[in-house]
């Protein structure tokens, strides 16, 4: 009978531990509490299907979708990974990625999210989703567009690094940085 309990014990000790251990590895995802709804990092079960919002004529894919309770509302928050250390302020171009997904949660599933989350590979960043940002994302969706259709459209950054890892880089001719 006493073998059986230190089986038990056994037992409850490695499932405490792993317990733990699990833990541990999803607060350094910096998720938030809650349930991976979606995810498009392949860690998981891997999501087939990009949200599309056709209103808004964009389609994209965050890197996760988790579901919280805010406010007594379930909503799904959505959040962007980035390989990277955190930059000493968030780029732009990262803010606008994880507000157009926010807007697309917010057409697609029907409940605009509070804010979404920017993740680095050492800290993770609170974006509240402003009506602000949804304008800037509206804006910049439609200067794409726009461009899409335009004869000739110039560089728009003095980035010399950017240049040189650009798939249009040939496209630019003589305006492409020397890097």
């Amino acid at each position: 009978m006493g073998y059986l309990w230190g089986v038990v014990l056994l037992l409850l000790v490695v499932g405490v531990l792993l317990f733990l251990r699990g833990r541990r590895r999803w607060q350094q995802t910096g998720l938030p509490a809650g349930k991976v709804v979606y995810s498009d990092t392949g860690q998981w079960e891997k999501q087939e299907q990009p949200l599309v919002s056709r209103r808004y004529g964009l389609v994209g894919r965050p890197d996760y979708l988790v579901r919280v309770e805010e406010n007594g509302q379930s909503v799904s928050i959505p959040v962007e990974v980035k390989s990277r250390r955190r930059p000493a302020e968030p780029y732009a171009s990262h803010i606008l990625q994880l507000a157009t997904y926010c807007l697309l949660v917010e057409d697609v599933l029907k409940v605009r999210p509070p804010y979404g989350l920017l993740r680095y590979a050492d800290a993770t960043l609170r974006i509240d989703y402003s009506d602000e940002l949804r304008a800037a994302v509206l804006t910049a969706a439609e200067g794409i567009r726009t461009a899409r259709s335009a004869a000739d459209v110039g560089r728009d950054h003095q980035d010399p690094t950017r240049c040189r890892n650009c798939g249009y880089r040939r496209a630019c001719g003589p305006e492409a940085l020397n890097a």
